[in-house]
């Protein structure tokens, strides 16, 4: 079992992924979405955690990808922990803002710096939507 397990949304505008960055943790680029309290569904979660991080939006044709491991992206070098994001696809309605504990939004796409990502993205979850098609990136 990880250390730390998440629900994340995968949003797409055309060729670019909605990307956070937040006021703590960590300064990598995270998918948005977070922990599941007691008694909640991931999907509960998912829409909980949207509305807290990205304001007055809402997520349309959910739709599950996949479940992912990797080590957890953490500032502080001595704190290693393990991830495991369930990761879900959506239509987002609205126009997202940063907020809670999200400092910044970043449309990131296929010329972006993969150096600001997570690991989890770098390692498990960019390849594998890349291999499925899921990302209209191309061959990368």
């Amino acid at each position: 079992m990880a250390d730390i397990d998440k629900i994340g949304a995968l949003i797409l505008r055309g060729d670019r992924i909605l990307l956070c960055r937040k006021n703590r943790d960590t300064s990598r680029l995270i998918l948005p979405g977070g922990r599941i309290e007691r008694g909640e569904s991931d999907l509960e979660c998912l829409a909980r955690e949207i509305r807290e991080e990205l304001g007055a939006v809402t997520l349309e044709e959910i739709e599950y990808l996949g479940t992912y491991e990797d080590q957890a992206s953490m500032d502080d070098p001595r704190v290693l922990k393990s991830l495991r994001i369930t990761l879900y696809r959506a239509q987002l309605s609205g126009e997202p803002t940063p907020a809670s504990e999200i400092r910044e939004l970043v449309w990131f796409g296929p010329a972006s710096d993969r150096s600001a990502l997570t690991p989890i993205l770098v390692n498990r979850i960019l390849p594998d939507l890349l291999a499925r098609g899921i990302l209209p990136w191309g061959a990368q």
